[in-house]
């Protein structure tokens, strides 16, 4: 029946318009005055995945994310029986089936208002999402894009953590990633973004400037900066997992405290350091920042820059050092052991966690 679930549901979609009107209808008649008419289409999208089932455990975190700030915004949770009558609603009249089928919607959205209440309890204020439009798109290695999109709204996040995004190609599919930068004056986010998967490949591959983006509410992943602490810093970073710890990079030179920082940063060869002008340009500007290359598979690589970057980084450890890490999974496995034997304090390693939604 997941199947059958996700079948419907992708029927649905293909009326997105119509199937968002018509269930914000079927919300304002049965609790008026609670789900704004503009929010209705991305509520719907989101809502109707998180029912239908099919997503990794990070990317329904981010649904939740999503759902349980937008829950908490709009005083739905009373309402909870509403809501999950117009979806099912909904998808009878989009994609009408057998008598069992509407059945499996019933359960299926009882399901997702009981996976949300936890996270409305963990939700904050503000939105639940904010409308950007992407303004530039690079692509500077092959399989990773570089995007700057600018929210209608000034996202308040701060450096390390991580954002839901969504792209209307794939309509309610939220996927966390982490800012590249600092807030700007200007309110613009920079995200890395390496093509694995559906979303990360359309906002690589498809995605262009003047597109619109949904990001949603950020969320501590455990890479931020404790700011009663002023220890030099020592920063190991594999593929996109440059973008949280680069942003760690501006905070410091925002507000500089006499902490030195090494950042060091993996890739299989140079052709794969794909964000290499930005990091020469910080390290030209600030002489408290040394940038060390790890190159894993390039022969041509000097002494010091051969070997993985967690080796390259331990080369450079120096004790008193807070350690932040951030990169692809194979990277993550075992560091924490690595760390601690070569003799980093527990309290000083700082590696990502699953963002809670």
């Amino acid at each position: 029946m997941t199947a059958a679930l996700a079948t419907s549901w992708s029927t649905t979609l293909r009326y997105a318009r119509a199937a968002a009107d018509d269930f914000w209808c079927a919300v304002e008649e049965r609790c008026p005055g609670r789900l704004p008419e503009r929010e209705a289409a991305v509520f719907l999208a989101a809502l109707g995945r998180l029912a239908s089932g099919g997503d990794d455990p990070a990317g329904r975190a981010a649904l939740l994310a999503v759902l349980g700030h937008a829950y908490r915004r709009h005083r739905l949770l009373p309402h909870q029986a509403a809501v999950e009558s117009a979806l099912t609603a909904t998808v009878a009249r989009h994609a009408p089936g057998t008598p069992e089928l509407a059945a499996a919607w019933a359960v299926a959205a009882r399901r997702a208002s009981a996976a949300v209440t936890p996270a409305v309890a963990r939700a904050g204020g503000g939105p639940a999402w904010w409308p950007a439009e992407v303004i530039d798109h690079d692509r500077p290695a092959d399989g990773v894009a570089i995007l700057t999109v600018r929210p209608w709204r000034r996202l308040p996040f701060r450096p390390g953590q991580a954002v839901p995004v969504c792209t209307p190609r794939w309509p309610g599919r939220w996927r966390w990633y982490s800012p590249a930068n600092a807030p700007r004056p200007d309110g613009t986010v920079e995200l890395h973004v390496r093509a694995v998967g559906a979303v990360s490949r359309a906002l690589v591959h498809a995605v262009r400037p003047g597109d619109p983006l949904w990001l949603g509410p950020p969320h501590d992943v455990g890479l931020g900066l404790d700011p009663a602490l002023r220890a030099d810093l020592l920063l190991v970073a594999g593929g996109t997992g440059l973008a949280p710890l680069r942003s760690l990079v501006e905070q410091v030179a925002a507000a500089p405290a006499g902490r030195r920082v090494t950042l060091v940063v993996g890739a299989r060869d140079f052709a794969d350091l794909y964000d290499a002008i930005s990091l020469d340009k910080l390290q030209c500007a600030h002489d408290w920042l040394t940038l060390v290359p790890a190159f894993s598979h390039d022969p041509l690589a000097g002494a010091g820059e051969r070997g993985d970057a967690l080796t390259v980084a331990l080369d450079n450890y120096r004790p008193g050092q807070e350690v932040h890490l951030c990169g692809p999974p194979p990277m993550l496995a075992g560091s924490r052991l690595r760390l601690l034997t070569a003799g980093v304090p527990a309290d000083r390693i700082h590696l990502p966690t699953e963002p809670v939604p």
